[in-house]
């Protein structure tokens, strides 16, 4: 009799809850016109439908809530402020669209668009997407335009989606089917302790060659954990680096930085200085595809314990795949025409190199004093 009570009870209780969400509209002829008042109206777990339109306006989620948008409904928001602040240095930030404080906020079929974001200065920093100390998800999505006037190149400022945790909370959040382009600095990034990301079946497509900021396509750094499966991260060229000897930056298609245990499978890399970079430890790279990186690699392992299996690499300035770092496990690998095909810094201990196949490399294995690049890097933090 308790038990049926019981079961009653929490059904009663779960009816109630689905029963008290609502769903808001919002299109210029409905009662909510804007994005911010259907949030600042909503109560956690009610759902917000966007009907198409061009939306000129930042918005602030503080709460859990289902954004679900129509075909053509668009962020675009001018002049953009200063409207949150770094969690690793109090710098500020103007985001489109930022989720801070709370969980369970999906963002779903939504165009955001930065092109008329008026910044006229390397700060703040111009973010698409931004989840601060919030989890959530964002599927279906574009991202877009997020970059300075031409005379502002070289700022550090311009990134599509960014995850970041501080003070000691956290962050886990979903990327799931999303087109990032037109960006200046980074497509995709997740800093911190404290951050998780699922980052799975996007496009992110850089500005090709360039002569300011050097690109990453996706990074995880700083601490920050997750899953890099599936995407398809292409042009992100920095146009001075032409040569090892002289090159300054790197850009990158995908970059681990600074953080352990990530793994990175099933992408599609190409275009780039380096395909994927690992600068970290324990890191899984598998059944990755990397194609067309120029001057240095396809993959670049630069640490201890990580493992780079059954990948597929074409066309490679320096090597198809770089090791600086002992116990690392290279195995199962495709390298085709690269100037070398694995390279193995001297001094490196207990790799595990084999059952590779290499062909249309004029040196299938090399061991020289080749130093570091990390120092060329250019995350974003």
């Amino acid at each position: 009799m308790k038990l049926r009570m019981f079961v009653l009870g929490l059904a009663a209780t779960l009816f109630a809850f689905t029963t008290s969400a609502k769903q808001l509209h919002v299109c210029p002829t409905a009662t909510y016109t804007t994005i911010q008042s259907a949030v600042d109206a909503a109560s956690p777990g009610d759902s917000i439908h966007i009907c198409a339109a061009t939306y000129v306006e930042q918005v602030s989620i503080t709460k859990s809530l289902d954004i679900d948008a129509e075909n053509g409904a668009i962020v675009m928001p001018s002049p953009m402020v200063t409207n949150a602040s770094s969690l690793f240095d109090a710098s500020p930030l103007a985001v489109a669209i930022v989720i801070s404080n709370t969980t369970d906020v999906s963002i779903d079929g939504l165009i955001v668009d930065g092109s008329n974001s008026g910044i006229s200065a390397c700060s703040p920093d111009l973010f698409g997407i931004a989840f601060l100390n919030a989890s959530g998800s964002v599927r279906r999505t574009t991202v877009r335009g997020f970059k300075l006037a031409a005379a502002l190149n070289g700022c550090q400022s311009g990134t599509g989606i960014f995850v970041q945790s501080g003070e000691g909370q956290s962050s886990s959040v979903w990327i799931d089917g999303t087109s990032i382009h037109d960006f200046q600095k980074n497509g995709i990034t997740a800093n911190e302790v404290g951050t998780e990301v699922f980052v799975r079946g996007n496009f992110v497509t850089g500005l090709g060659p360039t002569t300011g900021a050097a690109q990453n396509g996706i990074q995880v750094g700083f601490g920050a954990t997750g899953f890099v499966t599936g995407n398809t991260v292409s042009n992100t060229v920095y146009a001075p680096c032409t040569a090892v000897a002289t090159c300054t930056n790197v850009a990158t298609n995908i970059l681990i930085e600074q953080s352990d245990g990530v793994t990175v499978a099933n992408n599609n890399v190409s275009v780039s200085q380096v395909g994927v970079f690992v600068n970290a430890n324990s890191v899984e790279v598998a059944n990755n595809q990397a194609a067309a990186n120029y001057v240095f690699d396809g993959i670049r392992l630069e640490g201890n314990s990580n493992r780079a299996g059954r990948n597929t690499v074409f066309t490679s300035g320096e090597s198809g795949i770089f090791l600086d770092g002992n116990n690392n496990v290279v195995r199962n690998n495709t390298i085709t025409d690269a100037s070398i095909g694995i390279l193995k810094t001297t001094g490196s201990t207990g790799n595990l190199i084999q059952m590779n196949s290499i062909s249309d490399c004029p040196i299938t294995i090399q061991d020289p004093s080749v130093h570091s690049i990390a120092k060329l890097l250019s995350p974003q933090r």
